[in-house]
């Protein structure tokens, strides 16, 4: 199996200048799902998806990433890249919006880099920060002091500025979002529907106060693998013949949707 790493990224508080499309949420009300985003370097892998959050705990409960496939044969360098201009729109570093803030979730230790780009295709080049920890989101800042005055329309994300030793599926969110120090949301806090066991065989139980409308399981690449309309507050989801692995529910009731995490073990 391919090793998968997830990112989520809150980037730039206090941005003001000039006409900036963000926060990059890639929710459907919001910026990013839209964007024309190029992955380049990648051995061929040219594809970006939005898909169902894989990981909605810690500093990241957002309902939806973008995703993209990190080749081993790729660049070091490989990444993704707005459109100039018409995507992220343009603005001016300034003092008050020169530190870019990333959260993080990655299940390797290597490098993030992060460059911005003039509409002529200048660039003072990427800035890079590696995270320190693995399998829980973390929040690193980047420091764009050097680039105060400068004007941009662009921005490329460097998710695995490494050399690898195997594929990564890469998982990114709320670019330009809010400091990650606040809003943070745990398993099951507030949520609708209750949801045991977890991990289980395959059988999981979901009690709510409200009409389960939809009951959607979804492979961590966001693939649809299990589709039910429940109907009632009480229900039984039952997957025993899934593989052994971490799966994503997506549950609609009251007219909201939740997503949790879930794993199947025997």
């Amino acid at each position: 199996m391919k090793k998968t790493t997830l990112f989520g990224w809150a980037l730039f508080t206090g941005l003001s200048l000039g006409a900036q499309n963000s926060p990059i949420d890639f929710e459907s009300t919001g910026f990013g799902a839209n964007f024309t985003w190029t992955v380049f370097e990648n051995n061929g892998i040219t594809s970006l998806s939005v898909i169902p959050n894989p990981d909605p705990t810690g500093i990241n409960t957002s309902a939806t990433v973008a995703s993209i496939a990190i080749s081993q044969l790729g660049a070091p360098w490989a990444g993704c890249e707005t459109q100039h201009g018409s995507d992220i729109g343009s603005w001016t570093i300034s003092s008050s919006n020169h530190i870019i803030r990333i959260m993080v979730w990655k299940s390797v230790i290597s490098d993030v880099g992060i460059k911005l780009v003039k509409p002529d295709g200048w660039s003072l080049g990427e800035i890079k920060k590696s995270n320190t920890v693995t399998g829980a989101w973390e929040q690193l800042e980047f420091d764009f002091t050097a680039h105060i005055g400068q004007t941009y329309d662009q921005i490329v994300i460097f998710p695995d500025f490494n050399a690898r030793a195997a594929d990564h599926v890469v998982y990114f969110d709320n670019v330009y979002g809010p400091s990650a120090s606040v809003g943070i949301d745990e398993d099951g806090l507030n949520k609708e529907v209750s949801l045991y066991p977890n991990p289980s065989n395959g059988r999981y139980n979901l009690e709510s106060n409200s009409n389960l409308e939809k009951v959607e399981v979804l492979s961590l690449d966001g693939r649809v693998l299990f589709t039910v309309m429940p109907n009632t507050n009480n229900y039984t989801v039952e997957i025993p013949e899934f593989a052994n692995g971490i799966y994503i529910m997506r549950i609609q009731a009251n007219s909201k949707t939740e997503i949790h995490r879930v794993v199947k073990s025997n």
